[in-house]
């Protein structure tokens, strides 16, 4: 095959890995193209395609996560010493992006461990490569990378928009776990009538129901203020034609409302993704 097209028919693998470890759709895209441009340089040398580029790939995600401002993690536990380098590197700069909010309790090894294994199948001989170090200690990372997300969020918990965004982006990105995750047990969906004039459901009950309902989904869907109450919203053409109203309780989406009322459009304010209103 030719190795541009054999580049593309691996390029959404590459992105949806660099996505998910960097938790930053576009900074994933810029990832994946410096892949390619690598690739250019080096296609005498390369015996298996997929495994260099997941290589490459996941080796620029790991320096850019190196990169950011250390922040310590409140309430996660000390990391181990010895082994990998940057095991000593927290994550920085929480931003609410689905799984990337639970991800900053980890360092960047153990990110990229829990990341290709668990989520994307990769054996821990490939990720030790990555990560240059044994299958063994990659297999530790990962082990350690479950313990640190198993372990409940600080009191404080996630702030409302934190909770808003982590689910919008979950299901963007096809994470039914995480999903359920963050829907309380009783949680609903309803619409005003405008919205079902829309094509939106009328209602869907049940947490199993409503994260099948977003897994995947909403892609298009941008982040809001309602009132002041951190939201989502489909535009078109630059309008906002279908809001997704959520209720927060206690860190889980309780309820999520699909609105279409004009009156309720005209007050949509457009937000950057994971940050607060001034």
């Amino acid at each position: 095959m030719d190795p541009t097209a054999a580049f593309e028919a691996e390029r959404p693998r590459l992105t949806a890995i660099a996505s998910r470890v960097l938790g930053d759709s576009a900074e994933a895209h810029d990832v994946v193209q410096q892949a390619w441009l690598r690739l250019d340089r080096n296609r005498a040398t390369i015996e298996s395609l997929p495994a260099w580029l997941t290589t490459v790939t996941t080796r620029l995600c790991l320096d850019r996560l190196r990169q950011r401002v250390p922040v310590p993690v409140e309430g996660a536990p000390a990391v181990e010493a010895g082994g990998d380098p940057a095991d000593d590197i927290a994550l920085a700069d929480s931003v609410g992006a689905a799984l990337h909010v639970v991800l900053e309790r980890l360092s960047p090894a153990e990110r990229v461990s829990f990341v290709l294994h668990d989520s994307f199948g990769v054996d821990f001989a490939t990720i030790a490569a990555v990560l240059d170090t044994t299958p063994a200690a990659a297999r530790k990372l990962a082990s350690r990378a479950r313990a640190r997300i198993a372990q409940p969020a600080p009191d404080d918990g996630l702030a409302d928009w934190e909770v808003v965004d982590a689910f919008m982006a979950a299901a963007r990105g096809g994470d039914l776990g995480r999903l359920l995750a963050l829907l309380a047990p009783e949680a609903g969906v309803t619409a005003d009538a405008a919205a079902v004039a829309a094509g939106t459901p009328t209602s869907i009950e049940g947490r199993e129901a409503i994260a099948g309902f977003f897994d995947g989904s909403a892609t298009a869907a941008l982040p809001v203020f309602v009132d002041d109450r951190p939201a989502f919203a489909w535009f078109h053409r630059g309008d906002a034609k279908v809001v997704f109203d959520f209720e927060v309780v206690d860190g889980a989406v309780a309820a999520i409302v699909f609105r279409a009322d004009p009156d309720l459009l005209q007050r949509v304010i457009r937000r950057d993704g994971g940050l607060r209103r001034a």
